[in-house]
């Protein structure tokens, strides 16, 4: 081990997420690792004529955050220039959706796709003078009458077109939507232009796939602008679906392609985590077999770096579309439900069961897209089931977003060691929605961070970009604060948490999801040497202002590989 530090930041508050939360003064680091954590005077000792020391002035040093669930190369390639950006307040009516539209076919060559993400129609003046009012194609055709358009909402889960996307798609008056799909109407059973959950997918897969190139492009976008947010590592959620699609085929299209050039070269900056994705939405557990057996984990990387640690599968949908599968029926009516292979809700869920069991046996960890209380409780009741049948040490399956995760399953999460994935900065997004979607009660307890954390859950929380921008410190202010976005109104009051508790679902337990806790998350002695300084006193601000904070500096592997322009660190050389 080096005894003499590259690097030095001192005069600042280290909070270093170990067991204890200890707090220190300074931290020194040596190559890629962290040689030292102490008071100022300790780690002055460290310096020698070379060290390039950093006085923070008292601000806040953190381990490099970890958002644990972001789809970078997505979250890439749905901004410009690749695809129009349509969240709020970019945009905030639908008559700006469409102004953007009408600009972007004016300079796209006639029948090429216009695709845009971000809108949300609790922020679409239209729609919320207007209850009754929604997205429709018409809105879209007099903006582009020469050019498909496909435009994502904020979820995902849910695409707007235009009339020329539907003729394209062949879905018209009386057609059949997939399994686990919804293809909207108008009462005179006319297509409205709004597809969810699979049918999505009728015109997703007519839009050219992305090449590996601009992926790469991407990715190295993406991971730059992720570093002056002070993200050094991310879980890539969902390559796929299919084994061939995932590895990009004889196509050489995939995002795990460029994903593993950019590491063979040495140009990936940040610690990627991959679940791969071997069936669609709607699969079936043959497809999960059919996915696997065509799936490969390249050797010869840097697994500190990127690795492939597991298979993501999709059980229902999300409660903004109704879609989710509750126990009890939403306020407009229904249940929604699982959107796996089956003809009834009895065979969905055996069929959901043997996805799960036949991924567990494999050995693979398990990320389960699931949102409502009845599908938690049959996500975590078929882990249990899989070790049973297949006993596994240490699995960390976990569930990925858990809006309405009931006590009786967060207590069997813990029982098994199993995790939890929650998605606070969406919270903070649609809680006013959702009290007419879900009603005021099942409103506050979306997302119950606390009470998964009381239950014994290392609770990981995540931005699931594009979805919602990879602020992580509007996460944190999120947790302890539960105020909505569009009016500050306080969600369940009962499950804000401390400071510790949300830095942890950032840091830490992430690493925890990574089986990397022993190497990153925390700032100890011989941990990977990556850091995240920020602009202020993270203890001493008032939550409201946590989203604000800028990010001054993000040390990656023992490199500064952000540095901000304005207010930099004050810094002298030895």
């Amino acid at each position: 081990m080096p005894t003499t530090a590259d690097l030095i930041l001192t005069g600042g508050d280290v909070l270093t997420i170990d067991d204890d939360f200890s707090v220190a003064q300074a931290v020194a680091v040596a190559g890629d690792r962290i040689l030292a954590v102490g008071s100022d005077a300790e780690i002055a000792a460290l310096a020698g004529p070379d060290t390039r020391v950093i006085d923070l002035a008292g601000r806040t040093v953190l381990p490099g955050i970890n958002d644990s669930h972001l789809h970078a190369a997505a979250w890439a390639l749905t901004r410009p220039p690749f695809a129009l950006s349509l969240g709020h307040p970019e945009v905030r009516s639908i008559a700006d959706v469409a102004e953007a539209v009408r600009q972007a076919a004016a300079t796209t060559p006639a029948g090429q796709w216009i695709t845009g993400l971000g809108w949300d129609v609790g922020y679409l003046a239209e729609c919320l003078a207007d209850p009754g009012r929604r997205p429709a194609r018409g809105d879209l055709d007099a903006a582009a009458p020469d050019h498909p358009v496909c435009l994502t909402d904020f979820s995902g889960h849910m695409v707007w077109v235009n009339s020329r996307a539907l003729e394209l798609a062949g879905v018209a008056r009386g057609g059949e939507p997939p399994a686990g799909g919804v293809i909207e109407t108008d009462a005179g059973g006319e297509p409205t232009g709004i597809l969810k959950e699979t049918a999505q997918a009728l015109v997703q897969e007519l839009i050219p796939p992305a090449t590996v190139a601009q992926r790469r492009t991407a990715i190295r976008t993406a991971v730059a602008a992720l570093h002056a947010e002070g993200i050094t590592s991310y879980t890539e959620p969902g390559l796929g679906p299919g084994g061939a699609q995932i590895l990009g085929g004889g196509l050489d299209t995939g995002t795990l392609h460029a994903y593993v050039e950019l590491a063979r070269g040495g140009e990936l900056a940040a610690r990627v985590r991959i679940l791969l994705l071997p069936a669609p939405m709607g699969g079936s557990a043959a497809d999960v077999t059919e996915g696997l057996a065509g799936l490969a984990v390249p050797d010869d990387v840097d697994p500190e770096r990127l690795a492939v640690i597991g298979v993501k599968v999709f059980a229902d949908g999300v409660p903004p579309n109704e879609t989710a599968w509750m126990s009890e029926p939403y306020a407009g009516g229904g249940h929604g439900g699982l959107c796996v292979h089956g003809a009834d809700a009895g065979l969905k869920e055996a069929e959901l069961a043997e996805m799960i069991r036949v991924a567990h046996a494999a050995g693979h960890q398990l990320g389960v897209h699931v949102t409502g209380d009845r599908g938690i409780d049959a996500v975590v009741d078929a882990f249990v089931a899989a070790d049973r049948a297949h006993p596994r040490p240490d699995a960390r399956h976990y569930v990925i977003h858990g809006d309405f995760a009931s006590p009786a399953s967060l207590a069997k999460l813990a029982a098994h060691g199993y995790g939890i994935n929650m998605n606070p900065a969406i919270k903070w997004t649609i809680a006013d929605l959702m009290d007419d979607v879900v009603g005021g009660a099942r409103s506050d307890y979306q997302w119950p961070v606390r009470s998964a954390a009381e239950a014994g859950i290392a609770v990981c929380a995540s931005s699931d970009a594009p979805i919602t921008a990879p602020n992580w410190r509007q996460g944190v202010a999120a947790m302890m604060l539960r105020e909505s976005k569009a009016t500050g109104r306080v969600s369940g009051p009962g499950q804000c948490v401390p400071l510790e508790t949300a830095l942890r679902a950032y840091t830490v337990n992430a690493a925890r999801q990574d089986f990397a806790e022993s190497w990153k998350g925390t700032v100890e002695a011989g941990k990977a040497a990556d850091l995240c300084v920020l602009g202020g006193d993270l203890r001493a601000t008032d939550p409201h202002d946590i989203p604000g904070l800028d990010i001054d500096l993000t040390v990656f592997d023992g490199r500064i590989v952000y540095e901000r322009d304005q207010g930099t660190p004050r810094q002298r050389e030895r």
